[in-house]
Order: structure tokens, then sequence, then C-alpha cells
């Protein structure tokens, strides 16, 4: 893949841009080797390639410049550099993302500057589901709510694909990408994301794998490997949305999902509803909360995708007293990933694969199945 913005040394996000996205996969692969041979899993299996251009499905851009030429994009060497061409997202997304521009322009949306600590429209957080799109305007006050709420028709009809618009207020001079407070201004409050049939909702803030091809062979892999096994009850530990939960769960299983984030609670209730599943019970819990004060039958299967730092030693600690037959880890850091599998004790691993959502970079998805000796 080609980039502009690499070449002229003004984004340097995608640092393994140079390698062929072959080398790319082969020194992945040859890292999670390396770091899980010690656990010697019965299988690793080769990784989950990604699109090398055009796969995010999300775009997070500092709103800079003036009123009359704003740039969407990222502040480098002070100079703001406009990434509304990035070649990482879709052609539609780019579209997108210059018909925000002349919105801004054409109401008046002054930029946050933050040297002068003044202006008021700071971000712009634009997410993509096939052709549908959810576009938030984060701006330092509710200033400008009035006049992009009674905007909202106009804005609609000028992208015609955005079906959720939302303000979030963040009034703090700070790296914050933004606050607490968020108003839905459209009828539409929650966004649908399909991934193999299982309809996923977003709404405001909630987390979702930035690549959508590459999540949903996540999702499909962790059901093919559980569909042969002996269970019939499942634990879904940092459930987010519910993608993994609800993805592994059918008529003849059981489902516990539990995530700190109430709004992502809620998606994952209505997702469960769309489904028609009847023994299925989201939380909005912290998971090691949760574990710490669960008295009730252990699950034959827990599921944990924890954010990077992983799931911590409380939960390891739980893991090695309750001992569920089965542990389906999922992980976007190597590092926190090899550390917790060292402290948990008894059991062995079945089935390793990378899987990769972010070309261009050393990140890398993760996922293992572990089975108690």
């Amino acid at each position: 893949m080609k980039c502009h913005y690499y070449e002229q040394n003004k984004c340097l996000s995608c640092r393994w841009i140079d390698k062929s996205y072959s080398s790319q996969l082969h020194d992945k692969q040859r890292c999670l080797k390396e770091h899980l041979n010690s656990f010697s899993p019965l299988t690793i299996f080769p990784p989950i390639a990604s699109s090398d251009s055009a796969f995010r499905n999300k775009a997070k851009m500092a709103v800079l410049g003036t009123v009359e030429k704003p740039i969407l994009g990222i502040m480098t060497n002070n100079e703001a550099i406009d990434l509304c061409d990035c070649p990482l997202y879709t052609n539609t997304m780019k579209l997108v993302l210059s018909k925000i521009k002349n919105y801004i322009k054409q109401l008046q949306l002054v930029p946050y500057n933050i040297k002068k600590m003044k202006g008021e429209l700071k971000f712009i957080i634009l997410t993509q589901a096939e052709d549908q799109f959810m576009l938030r305007f984060v701006l330092r006050s509710a200033k400008y709510q009035t006049k992009i709420a009674s905007s909202i028709a106009f804005l609609q009809n000028y992208i015609p694909n955005l079906a959720v618009i939302s303000i979030n207020i963040q009034p703090t001079h700070a790296a914050i990408l933004e606050g607490k407070e968020e108003v839905i201004l459209t009828r539409q409050t929650y966004f649908p994301v399909k991934l193999n049939n299982v309809p996923l909702f977003l709404h405001k803030g909630s987390f979702f794998q930035t690549n959508t091809t590459v999540a949903s062979q996540l999702y499909l892999t962790a059901r093919e490997w559980l569909a042969n096994l002996p269970i019939k009850s499942i634990w879904d530990l940092f459930c987010g949305v519910g993608g993994f939960g609800l993805h592994c769960t059918n008529s003849q299983r059981s489902l516990v999902g539990i995530e700190i984030n109430p709004e992502a609670i809620d998606c994952a209730k209505l997702s469960a509803n769309h489904l028609g599943f009847s023994d299925v019970r989201f939380q909005s819990l912290d998971a090691s909360q949760f574990a710490v004060n669960q008295n009730s039958d252990i699950p034959d299967l827990i599921l944990v995708n924890p954010p990077r730092r992983g799931i911590g030693s409380t939960l390891i600690n739980f893991l090695q007293t309750v001992s569920p037959r089965y542990i389906l880890y999922s992980s976007c850091n190597l590092t926190s990933l090899v550390s917790d599998l060292k402290s948990l004790i008894g059991y062995r691993m079945l089935s390793v694969q990378l899987f990769d959502m972010f070309p261009h970079s050393e990140h890398m998805e993760i996922l293992v199945l572990m089975e108690k000796i």
C-alpha cells in the first residue's frame, strides 16, 4: 500500500508500511510462535489476513484549521495535517469526511484551537457499517448544540447515509477524546452492525473492533472452535456489545455477559432480543467484582476479551480457583496475554490463531482456546 502522508513524513502511524504485507504477516506469526511455543499449543493456525487498505471502519479526527478552511486530521510538528484521504478508509468514508468539512464551514462551527484554548468543535468520530454511518461531534460546550440540532434534516439530506448523529460535550483542556455527556439528535439511537447474521448494535461510545471484516472472522472462528465441545453454559467477561457471547451461544447453551459499560449492555440486550435467545443475561458490572461475588454454578466455558492490560491478578486467581473446563481468551496485547497465561496453571493450549486487525503495525489480535488438564 502506498501512502503519501507517510512518504512526506506527515503521518507515521503505519510504522510497518514499508514492509510487504506478506512480510508483515510472516513477522507477526513468527512473533506469536516465539511467545507461545513454551505453552506447547496443539494447533497454531495460519493468520487471518486483512485487506491492506480501506479496512478501517472508524475515523477519529481532530478538527483543526479555521472556520473558512477546516481540517480533519492530526497536528504534527505544529502543522495541521488533513487525513481525509487516508488509504485506510473506504472511498465512501473519504467522501463523507469531505462533506463533513463542507458542513462545518457552512454552519460556521469554529474549530478548537489547542494553543489559544478557544473555539468549540474538538473532534468528529465517524463509524461505518456497510454503507451507513454514525457521526459524533465532540464539542467543548453546548454552545453549538441548538445550531447543529436544527440542521439535522439538512445534514441527513446532504449525507443521506448518516443514520445516527450525536453531540458529545468534552469541556476539559486535555488529551481526552470524549466526555461523559452526550445528546443523540436523530430518531435512530442505535447503530446496527451485522456480522455472520448476528445483529450487533453500537451506541455512543460503544467499543467495536476497527476492522469489520477481520472481526467477523474472529467471532466466526470462536463459534467454530466451540461448536462440537460439551458446553452448556458460558460466561462472557468484558463482553462489550455481546459479539463473542452471542456468536458462541445457541438454544442449548446459557450465556451470562458482564461488561462495565451500561450502554454496551443495553446494546447486547437488544441483540439478544432480536435473536430470540431466552437463556441469556447481560449485566453492567466490573468483571473482577462479578467474579469475586459469584456464588452460582461455574460455567463450562469462561470467555475473556479484556483491554490491553489483560485480565489482572483478581480474575486470574478466580479462574485458577473455579477451574472452568474451557477458557477462550481473545487479546490485543501479546505481552499481557503471555503474562496472564503463565499465571494460569493446570490448562493445556488447544488452539491459537492470529487475526490481523491492524495491518502496517506490530499490533495483532490473538485467540486462544484452553482446556483444563
